[in-house]
């Protein structure tokens, strides 16, 4: 069994969350764990719920449109687009949830973050830091369960290593 915990620091005086994990994983397959649709489907979603894209356009300019779809088939849409990408580096994205079309719902929070991967010793680091406009939008996100949902789709995509799924 893996030692490897996800951590969750939040700090609202910056309005912002840093999630860091590591897997024992080589960069690559890590890289395509959060940059394909058909493998981010496998994890992002916390269980019982599940990621279901409905399109991607990895590229600057382009974004992820996914549900997260409940265990009653609840759909809850979100959208993530994508700035700057530097391969196997880091990208930067804007976050928000959304309607089926892709339309931001500007009464939830929107945020914007780096996601960054660094080789180490036998895997890698993922870091992720999310910035919110206001103290009350990190706050909603807080109340929603981000930090308990991170956590268990990082378990889950450590299992598709552990299991050579990916």
């Amino acid at each position: 069994m893996s030692t490897n915990k996800t951590k969750v620091a939040k700090d609202f005086q910056e309005k912002s969350i840093v999630v860091s994990r590591e897997f024992n994983a080589p960069l690559t397959d890590v890289w395509r764990a959060f940059t394909e649709s058909e493998l981010l489907d496998q994890w992002w979603g916390p269980s019982p719920w599940r990621a279901e894209t409905k399109s991607q356009d990895f590229r600057p300019g382009g974004f992820w449109l996914y549900a997260m779809v409940g265990p009653e088939d609840q759909r809850h849409w979100a959208r993530m687009n994508y700035i700057t990408i530097n391969h196997h580096k880091n990208f930067d994205i804007e976050d928000a949830f959304c309607d089926e079309n892709g339309v931001v719902n500007n009464e939830l929070p929107v945020s914007t973050g780096n996601n960054s991967f660094t080789e180490i010793p036998g895997g890698t680091r993922v870091e992720f830091r999310m910035l919110y406009p206001t103290e009350a939008a990190l706050q909603t996100i807080v109340d929603m369960g981000f930090e308990q949902g991170i956590s268990i789709c990082f378990d889950q995509l450590e299992e598709l290593f552990k299991n050579n799924k990916i």
